[in-house]
């Protein structure tokens, strides 16, 4: 067993002076705690906080400027990737990630390794491959379908893999050349024919939609998350608040096209499209905050300078818009374990699993306390 002493426990539920005894892979005991403990950490001053749960990870892409490079790697090169990634995202205190997209069967292989204890990282909930259009957003690494038929096959296959959700592109997207930002891709009966697939085996979808008619889309559909949403509208809100869909905005990827821009090797066309989409961004995030919007955090690492260490970032760029920082660490915890149906994470809690951060600072308070974690501790392993 081991104890955390003299800490002040921060979570969604508030602060609270409690010390926090770790048995195996679970929180034990949170303020009355045995006394014949096999370790203690003195976290006297500091804050015990929840780990990091970032919604949307690439772990095969790496943040060089321009992604589809990748496509001409091998698997083996990529994986290896993802492992690097995996040990920077547990680094800065993420201890669950989910990855929405990646060839074959690679991020569902890494989340078997990490359970099984072949590599170090953060717990992995992953997609398998994106759905999408014939030549649509992302269609070198993802599973090409056109039609109810097809699509349903394509679902299939990833649930026949182990997905723990299905993603697909309701939209176009900024880093594929010659697709439109926010022109609609699979249309609004394709993606109706994707969540019932998914809806059979009780998989939860994420759609990638950057134009306020392919959000609409997909919320009708009733898929369970939109991702970026970066053109939604007052009535696209509006309809996601009434179906209760999660809006992941991953802001840090459109920061870090526009951020570094050509100049830091980024195509132009990508460039072009993300600086078009910035001012829209800033109205989504009002528009969802108006229409009380469900938010969980995500950073679309693997972006252009997105690295999946800057899930900190993320959550700063979030207040920079309008969250408070109690709502960065919501977003970030109990709301993104919330929509990767997760029951056991978010909260310090007797019976939860140890994904434990030490901080310096009260993150309630200070959105940059997430920056530097003095201890990592990941299902009851200290990492750091």
């Amino acid at each position: 067993m081991l104890v955390l002493r003299g800490a002040e426990v921060v979570d969604a539920n508030g602060v609270r002076e409690a010390d926090v005894a770790v048995d195996g892979d679970e929180i034990a005991a949170v303020g009355d705690v045995p006394d014949d403990a096999d370790e203690e950490i003195d976290a006297s001053g500091r804050y015990v906080a929840p780990g990091l749960i970032d919604s949307h990870v690439h772990l095969m892409m790496d943040g060089r400027p321009d992604p589809a490079e990748t496509n001409a790697e091998s698997e083996t090169m990529l994986a290896y990737r993802a492992a690097a990634n995996l040990a920077d995202a547990l680094d800065t205190g993420v201890t669950t990630v989910r990855d929405l997209g990646a060839p074959t069967t690679l991020a569902l292989d890494a989340g078997r390794a990490v359970e099984e204890g072949v590599l170090e990282g953060p717990r992995v909930l992953a997609c398998g491959e994106n759905v999408v259009m014939t030549g649509g957003h992302g269609h070198w690494f993802g599973r090409e379908a056109d039609g109810t038929a097809e699509v349903k096959k394509a679902v299939r296959e990833q649930l026949k893999r182990g997905a723990d959700v299905v993603k697909c592109m309701a939209t176009g997207g900024v880093l594929t050349e010659g697709a439109l930002t926010g022109a609609p891709e699979l249309d609004e009966e394709e993606l109706t024919a994707l969540v019932d697939a998914a809806n059979a085996k009780r998989v939860p979808t994420a759609a990638h939609a950057h134009g306020a008619a392919g959000i609409k889309n997909a919320v009708r559909a009733g898929i369970s998350s939109v991702e970026h949403g970066t053109f939604m509208d007052r009535e696209a809100a509006e309809l996601m608040a009434e179906e209760g869909t999660y809006w992941v905005p991953t802001a840090k990827a459109l920061d870090g096209i526009i951020e570094a821009g050509t100049e830091g090797g980024i195509p132009e066309f990508a460039v072009e499209k993300a600086e078009a989409a910035s001012d829209a961004f800033a109205d989504a995030f009002e528009h969802a905050l108006e229409a009380g919007v469900d938010v969980a955090m995500g950073t679309d690492a693997g972006t252009p300078f997105n690295h999946l260490a800057d899930a900190p970032e993320e959550l700063q760029l979030m207040v920079e818009y309008g969250l408070s920082p109690r709502d960065a660490l919501e977003v970030a915890t109990v709301n993104a374990a919330d929509l990767l149906g997760l029951d056991d994470v978010g909260l310090v809690e007797e019976g939860y699993r140890a994904d434990l951060l030490v901080l310096d600072s009260n993150p309630r308070e200070d959105v940059t306390a997430w920056e530097s974690p003095t201890r990592v501790l990941t299902a009851g392993t200290i990492y750091r």
